[in-house]
């Protein structure tokens, strides 16, 4: 920070000469010189004030002039403090103990909850949230202007001049200073929006209809949309919890923050007429997810007029130095309170250092034009499955001036015309492109992209060493149509394979969407039980570079697809399809062989099988970006329930075998506050007719040395076969509850995650009876269970999980304890 002081200094005493501000950076202590956490600061005479961190660190700045700080904290009388000059750095207020020694008893560190006037007034709130707000009419409505933008922050001079920035140095032109954090920041990006809201809270229903959006930076139309919308969703502070960033965050209101918030009445006064409390906020614990702030609330209605919170640098989450929030309420009437104003900036960083380079996230919301009780039919909150209106993203900048809620302020004017320059700037190019590659694994060379280059090598078994290369057409994120396919070369069996795949929306409205392609591989079956006749879909199982045991159990698959979906309703998808399949051993040590006759004389090694399937798929609260043949699902959580069934035809097409299988899939995320996330998944399936060993269902086992989704951690490839089965899993995440209540573990932030696998199934004597595979079948009629537990965000990116079975201990060749792993980057 020292290095940086003299550039910061200089650039605010140049911005004071254009315009009168008042700036203070320092930090508050008491008479020991120790640290004074959450201690308001503010301009005397005004009502612009800050909290200090937990490192009683604070910034505060004003467009207008001040000479004096007012700092206050329970157990220390008010200090005012004169202002040398309008821009102070490391400026030190020390607060010195008063004779009230009464009040320090009460509310020194952790506050008292009993006689504590603070939670009478909390309690009072809770009986009226109801009844305050949007809440309290049948039907609501209002339009809304929304402005993102991300910067570059805590820029120094060695940052400027290093060479990545060659040929881009004219950007640090527009560098600012940050009202909430006192740090250097240069904008990089900015979006805005206007939308439409509508609400009805008799039915529970929403409609959000966006009008207009404009963008300057890295990304385009709906995607940046649905993609900001994600990172910043919409919260009501009256809401036991507040989801930011897939993390559930305790409010400062909720009925459970009696038990993880101190809360002190710090003031009273009158705001817009109103006669308010001011309560003052902050944890009392540490590495939890919770805030620090003040709020004020009306002494009649108890509505929220104003609320300022900002996390503490403690809490359990990666990637994210600051949150800090600002929210405001107008009031309509007498006693309606209204939403006007919302501001939310999140300090993405590697570290949470002070010194540290990140990037802001700054979003600012503004509300108007509220009506209510005007009700909507049903129809109208219905919603539609391909919205395509590209005009939304083509106004004018006459509409712009015109639609605006506020105007834009001079550095973000300037954004849109740097970044026009920028993407003119070679350099800046080749980062782009690089980044792009990371994130998308393709290399694009025209409307053609190579990829994915993340599965270029593999390994398995039979073909040894495997390189990989393929491709597919890209014209950009929204075609109709695509073409995608690939080649392989195995090192050990000299074989080549490919496979290649087509896509065609043919009515954009509905989703129609014709598909078909052929396959020629080597696969490893059994790597999931619910599957999809996905060309190109080929697990990690099949050629993982890192394995444990034997991958030998390999298919040679000959697979041709066509299949026609639709999805009528958002999120509700059916598709109906044909598949041609041969399956063949891959392996010496593997046969899929089977009994043609009752004398089990005569036997074969080919399965030729034609079949079709009928599949729904729903997924509700499912987020999309894009309206393509292709879509990208954003990672937010959401149930899925799918169901195949599957009609196998002998003698169509030489196909050997007649069946019908019916499978079930179900999955559900749920939230459960601040003690984590649980996941429930569901699998049942069954087989009605004669099927050989290529054809049955196997549970899946997990050879590898990473976490597999809905695959058993201590299990072999074909250790259990099937031909109807039930299987149970649960997994919760803690998200680092326990951990942070453990001396010497709470600064790690490691997060706890448990985990229980089920699986129950049976084979029938009719496919026992045509095995010539030389492989015993073995089913989980007395139900198989194994156990997890694990530790996860370690370094911010592992994961290791430590599994234990249950039961069918004593089986040879099989893994009683196993330790997975995973890498990922997650908030």
């Amino acid at each position: 920070m020292k290095k940086i002081f003299p550039h910061i200094i200089f650039l605010f005493v140049f911005v004071i000469s254009l315009s009168a501000q008042t700036k203070v950076s320092g930090i508050v202590v008491d008479n020991s010189n120790q640290p004074v956490p959450y201690a308001n600061v503010v301009f005397k005479g005004s009502k612009t004030g800050v909290v200090s961190n937990e490192d009683g660190r604070f910034y505060i700045e004003s467009p207008e002039n001040y000479s004096a700080l007012v700092v206050s904290f329970v157990g220390f009388p008010d200090k005012e403090v004169k202002l040398p000059s309008l821009v102070n750095y490391n400026f030190k207020v020390v607060l010195k103990e008063g004779n009230s020694l009464k009040e320090v008893k009460i509310f020194a560190g952790k506050t008292s909850k009993k006689n504590n006037p603070a939670l009478d007034i909390l309690r009072k709130i809770w009986e009226r949230r109801r009844k305050n707000g949007l809440k309290m009419f049948k039907q609501y409505q209002y339009d809304k202007y929304e402005k993102v933008e991300f910067d570059m922050n805590t820029i120094d001079s060695a940052f400027m001049k290093s060479k990545i920035f060659k040929g881009m140095e004219f950007v640090f032109k527009s560098i600012d200073t940050s009202r909430v954090t006192g740090k250097t920041y240069l904008p990089i990006f900015i979006n805005e929006s206007l939308t439409e809201l509508y609400g009805d809270n008799e039915t529970k229903k929403t409609k959000e209809i966006l009008k207009a959006n404009k963008n300057s930076g890295i990304g385009n139309g709906d995607g940046v949309n649905v993609f900001i919308k994600d990172l910043y969703n919409d919260f009501d502070i009256y809401d036991n919890y507040l989801n930011f960033f897939d993390k559930s965050f305790t409010s400062p209101l909720s009925r459970t923050g009696i038990d993880v918030y101190n809360y002190v009445l710090a003031d009273t006064a009158f705001i817009d007429n109103k006669w308010c409390y001011n309560i003052v906020f902050y944890p009392r614990r540490k590495n939890e997810l919770t805030f620090k702030g003040d709020f004020w609330v009306n002494d009649s209605t108890f509505a929220i007029k104003k609320i300022n919170m900002a996390i503490t640098k403690s809490a359990n989450i990666n990637w994210v130095k600051d949150i800090y929030l600002e929210q405001e309420f107008d009031v309509l009437n007498d006693s309606v309170f209204l939403p006007t104003r919302d501001y939310m900036m999140s300090d993405f960083a590697l570290r949470k250092k002070e010194e540290s380079k990140g990037v802001y996230g700054k979003r600012t919301t503004l509300y108007r034009n509220f009506k209510f009780n005007e009700k909507k039919s049903e129809k109208f909150y219905k919603d539609e499955v391909n919205y395509i209106d590209n005009s939304v993203y083509n106004k004018s900048n006459d509409y712009w001036e015109e639609n605006r809620f506020e105007k834009l302020n001079k550095d973000e004017v300037k954004i849109y015309k740097m970044i026009d320059t920028l993407k003119t700037v070679k350099r800046f190019k080749q980062i782009y492109n690089l980044v792009s590659i990371l994130g998308s694994g393709y290399i694009q060379f025209g409307h053609f992209d190579y990829g994915p280059i993340f599965s270029t090598i593999g390994y398995n078994e039979v073909e040894g060493v495997r390189l990989r290369a393929g491709g597919r057409t890209y014209f950009g994120p929204n075609d109709l149509w695509r073409l995608q396919g690939y080649t392989a070369y195995g090192f050990e069996d000299n074989k080549f394979k490919y496979g290649a795949s087509g896509k065609w929306m043919i009515d954009k409205k509905n989703r129609i969407v014709i598909s078909g392609g052929n396959r020629r591989d080597v696969e490893q079956i059994g790597a999931s039980l619910t599957t999809t006749n996905d060309v190109l879909g080929r697990s990690y199982a099949s050629s993982g570079l890192f394995t444990t045991g034997a991958n030998g159990k390999l298919t040679n698959i000959n697979l041709s697809a066509l299949a026609i979906e639709i999805e009528p309703i958002k999120n509700l998808t059916f598709q109906l399809g044909f598949s041609y399949r041969t399956l063949e051993s891959a392996s010496d040590t593997f046969k899929l062989d089977y009994y043609l006759d009752t004398t089990l004389t005569t036997s074969k090694s080919e399965v030729k099988q034609s079949e079709l399937n009928l599949q729904v798929e729903f997924t509700p609260k499912k987020k999309t970006i894009g309206y393509g043949v292709e879509r990208r699902d954003i990672d937010s959580p959401y149930s899925r329930f799918f169901i195949n069934y599957s009609q196998g035809f002998k003698g169509f097409i030489n196909s050997d075998f007649d069946y019908q299988k019916l499978q079930l899939y179900y999955k559900q995320p749920i939230i459960i506050g601040a003690i984590g996330r649980s996941n429930f998944t569901m699998e049942l399936g069954k087989t009605f007719g004669k099927i050989p060993l290529g054809l049955m269902s196997i549970v899946p086992g997990n050879q590898t040395y990473f976490i597999i989704d809905n695959t058993f951690n201590n299990l072999n490839f074909y250790e259990f076969i099937t031909d109807q089965y039930a299987t149970f899993q649960w997994e919760h995440n803690f998200n680092g509850k326990i951990f942070a209540r453990i001396p010497g573990l709470r600064k790690l932030n490691l997060r706890e995650i448990v985990g229980v696998k089920g699986v129950y199934g049976t084979v029938s004597d009719e496919n026992k009876a045509i095995n010539a595979s030389g492989l015993i079948y073995k089913a989980p009629e007395r139900p198989y269970w194994e156990y997890s537990a694990g530790v996860g965000n370690i370094f911010k990116v592992f994961r290791i999980d430590f599994a234990w079975r249950a039961n069918y201990r004593d089986l040879p060749d099989t893994s009683n304890f196993t330790i997975k792993g995973s890498f990922g980057f997650y908030f």
